[in-house]
């Protein structure tokens, strides 16, 4: 493995999902990050509580900053980065909520948040990284308003770097989720620019390695939060999540039952009286042992948000669960006052099992000596070496 000192600003940084992944790569030293610590809306800056995650993970403690108001020229200073502080990588992967189809009105309405994409493309230059990483939603390069990731693009390429953006299902490179997201990778144009693509160049891994059992069976029996989740906020929760069959089942299985009208809440019996169905039978649904995850989403710690329930228990998987699904490793720790927070920590981050791999990729980039695709799972997570397989075509699972 490479010996090299390569300094990694993570801006945006959370928890510390993609910071992590460099960290575990010895060519690379974290010397800054940020967060304002925002949680849900109606909240303000440190509510979020991940910067406290971040530092017990990754032995820095983020800024909590407002990018959004900090002049690029006044970063560095902003970061407490000495001049003389060269930085080799740039991540920047700020709020995908603006862009995500998750939110019905982001077809409608460009949220104010998503000029945040640009801003990135002005840190980048202020700073004069040689890299440049970013993970968001798959909108900010095919939704109604990618004209910010337009602009990034061209302002970087404009300031003398070449700049590569494509979807991905995540499940490709071992991720046990149904995850589609945008990674943009850009570098200087001195340096060779590679891509996940030409990392995983004619290889792929099996669909048994990316299911739910697993990722749930290489839990830890040591690691930390394996039986922390939320409770049920009522009696009737319960008893509906015991009615809803065991390993992949929905609240559209009730209907099947006698009995059960009493169960469904007043939203379900709207759906089924207009059958417009939509994604909502994933709402109060156990995920399925033999499959990937369904996305892990900012808002996980409800079953009401998503199909979160455990295959098996009744009950919300635990957040160590949740954390191996998103591709965190049994050694990270979590830190906040609130389970809900901690739960959001996990749906807002970059999987690590992916950031160690874009670790592995920038350092290819800098220092022209390419990894074998081996080298580049993250000890820890439901990956093992003898996953990777040679594959011209990976078959990949779609709900």
């Amino acid at each position: 493995m490479i010996a090299a000192d390569f300094g990694v600003v993570d801006l945006f940084s959370g928890a510390g999902g993609m910071s992590y992944g460099f960290r575990r790569h010895p060519a690379f030293r974290i010397v800054a990050a940020a967060d304002a610590e925002l949680g849900k809306p109606s909240t303000g800056r440190g509510k979020l509580q991940c910067n406290s995650t971040y530092l017990q993970n990754i032995g820095v403690r983020p800024a909590q900053l407002d990018l959004s108001t900090v002049p690029p020229m006044q970063l560095r200073s902003s970061l407490g980065l000495p001049e003389e502080q060269h930085i080799s990588v740039l991540s920047t992967c700020p709020p995908c909520t603006g862009f995500s189809r998750a939110n019905p009105e982001n077809h409608l309405r460009d949220d104010k948040r998503n000029s945040l994409v640009r801003r990135s493309a002005e840190f980048a230059v202020a700073l004069s990284a040689d890299v440049v990483v970013m993970e968001n939603a798959r909108e900010l390069i095919r939704g109604n308003f990618k004209h910010h990731y337009e602009w990034f693009r061209e302002h970087l390429e404009e300031h003398g770097y070449n700049v590569f953006g494509r979807t991905y299902l995540l499940s490709r490179f071992g991720l046990p989720q149904v995850r589609e997201r945008a990674i943009v990778v850009a570098a200087r144009q001195h340096l060779p620019l590679h891509t996940l693509d030409s990392l995983w160049d004619g290889w792929g891994v099996p669909d048994e390695a990316v299911t739910v059992r697993r990722t749930f069976n290489t839990i830890s029996p040591d690691a930390t939060a394996t039986d922390v989740f939320p409770e049920f906020s009522s009696s009737l929760v319960r008893r509906r999540i015991e009615a809803i069959p065991k390993d992949g089942g929905s609240w559209i299985d009730l209907l099947k039952q006698e009995g059960t009208d009493e169960l469904l809440t007043d939203s379900m019996k709207r759906i089924v009286q207009n059958k417009r169905f939509g994604s909502y039978p994933d709402v109060y649904g156990r995920m399925a042992w033999d499959r990937p995850a369904p996305t892990i989403k900012r808002e996980c710690s409800h079953v009401g948000n998503g199909r979160y329930v455990h295959p098996e228990a009744d009950r919300l998987c635990s957040l160590r669960e949740m954390a191996a699904l998103q591709g965190f490793p049994n050694a990270f720790t979590f830190n906040g006052a609130a389970v809900s927070n901690m739960y959001r920590h996990i749906g807002d981050a970059v999987p690590p099992l992916i950031s160690y791999q874009l670790a592995h990729l920038a350092c290819w980039i800098l220092t022209g000596e390419q990894p074998q695709v081996q080298e580049v799972l993250l000890p820890g997570v439901n990956l093992k070496t003898d996953d990777i397989v040679r594959r011209k075509n990976q078959e990949l699972f779609y709900d």
